[in-house]
């Protein structure tokens, strides 16, 4: 699957997932303890942001200003009107590239949807664009390698690298690792909280 199919996908889906999850709680608790190891104030690069939802109003009542990232150009749309004084940016992390350093970076279930091949390239990516001291968080599915899986009438591609080359990543790249936890057992979801050095 191409880089540029997982937009066009979550445009189909995009009024289906912002009625539904624009009040949801669903990794509210995991975000509300990054932010604690985060502090208060600066900036966030929310990548895979979707329509904003959940994750925006505990970033603003933390103090940062916001900058969503997303592949669909449905979901940045919808992001606007729900949050007209973010910045979101329609653009797959994959090939996206800034000169900014951000003090928080929230990847919520979205780097699963890479090829295999970019999983460690982009992880890489996000440590760089970590400032000093920044924090972050990011969710990946305890396994290895490549699948499949149908979700509302169309197929969805899931990649992961593991949980240790995942770490190995993260240490290579000038980030701490405070916090790993399979959160949904028995799913093979995973999240790590880390600290730029």
């Amino acid at each position: 699957m191409e880089q540029r199919d997982i937009g066009q996908q979550y445009d189909k889906l995009a009024e289906w997932w912002d009625e539904r999850h624009s009040e949801s709680k669903y990794g509210v608790a995991q975000v509300e303890v990054a932010l604690d190891f985060a502090g208060r104030g600066g900036t966030a690069l929310d990548v895979g942001c979707g329509a904003g939802g959940r994750f925006v109003p505990l970033l603003q009542d933390r103090g940062f200003e916001i900058t969503g990232l997303d592949a669909s150009q449905e979901m940045i749309r919808l992001a606007k009107v729900n949050h007209p004084e973010c910045s979101f940016i329609h653009e797959n992390i994959g090939t996206w590239d800034t000169d900014a350093r951000f003090d928080f970076i929230l990847a919520w279930d979205c780097l699963f949807h890479l090829p295999f091949e970019m999983q460690e390239p982009v992880l890489a990516k996000l440590c760089r664009l970590l400032a000093s001291g920044g924090t972050m968080i990011h969710t990946f599915g305890d396994g290895y390698g490549e699948h499949s899986d149908q979700w509302r009438q169309q197929t969805f591609r899931y990649s992961s690298i593991g949980i240790s080359k995942n770490v190995e990543v993260l240490q290579h790249n000038g980030a701490r690792v405070r916090l790993l936890e399979l959160d949904q057992y028995p799913e093979k979801h995973v999240y790590i909280i880390s600290q730029k050095d």
